[in-house]
Order: C-alpha cells, then sequence, then structure tokens
C-alpha cells in the first residue's frame, strides 16, 4: 500500500507531539540534572522549541561532517554533539530575558544531553508522532 503525505492538521499535530515530547525530556533533564536550571512552563516550551530547530537544521550537518569521528568512536562522538546542541540552546535561551535556562558547565551539559535523549527515546516509543499524525488524516 502507498504511503501518502500526511495533511497539514497531522504534520502539525506531529509537530506538536514532538515538542511536547522534547519539553518533556529537558525538564527530566533539568530536574535530575544538579547544574542545569530550569523554571516555569513557558521557558520549557521556549527550550524545548530552541533546542527542536537546533536538533532540526544544525544536528544533521554536525553529525555529516563528524561521520568519520563518529565511526571511529564508535558513536561517542554523538553524545558530545547532543552536549553541544545542549550548550547551544542554553546560549540562545539567554539571549531572551523572559527564558529561564542556564546550564553550569560540560558535565552538566553531557549528562543533561543523555538524559534528554534517554527520555525522549522512551517517551516516543510510548507517543508515536506518526501515528498521531496518521490520526488527523
Amino acid at each position: 500500500r502507498a504511503r501518502r503525505e500526511p495533511s497539514t492538521a497531522g504534520r502539525i499535530a506531529a509537530f506538536v507531539v514532538r515538542w511536547l515530547v522534547t519539553a518533556a525530556s529537558v525538564w527530566v533533564a533539568a530536574a535530575l540534572v544538579p547544574g542545569i536550571h530550569l523554571s516555569g512552563l513557558g521557558s520549557t516550551l521556549a527550550v524545548a522549541l530552541i533546542l527542536g530547530l537546533l536538533n532540526a537544521y544544525l544536528k544533521p550537518l554536525l553529525i555529516l561532517s563528524a561521520l568519520p569521528g563518529i565511526v571511529l568512536t564508535l558513536g561517542f562522538l554523538l553524545i558530545l554533539i547532543n552536549t553541544a546542541l545542549l550548550a547551544l540552546t542554553a546560549w540562545v535561551a539567554g539571549k531572551f530575558d523572559s527564558i529561564a535556562f542556564r546550564i553550569d558547565g560540560f558535565w552538566s551539559a553531557f549528562f543533561g544531553a543523555i538524559l534528554v535523549s534517554i527520555v525522549s527515546f522512551l517517551l516516543t516509543r510510548f507517543i508515536d508522532p506518526g501515528r498521531v499524525a496518521r490520526r488527523f488524516d
């Protein structure tokens, strides 16, 4: 059976699910990692949006440029890319007075990135954005 493109409503629903999954993941990381400071629902949603945009647009370029190193380090470099993207998210969020998000240092970003990845992975196993999108078709 041929797959068809999801409708606009389906794409929006999938985006919202991914955004909320990222928000929940960042919130869990902030709650469990001592050096990550996040307060308020608005800040959580804004940080999730920034991180989602960086993951969508910058991460593929970083992975492509670091592919030999990723293979050589058996994927460990991916954790460092995720760490850098989380730290970059904190830097971008720091440019806005209304977003209360801060990371104290490398190790906080490192463990936070691992936690965000794990929680996002687990949540998307229970809540499939693609399945949600198909419900709107």
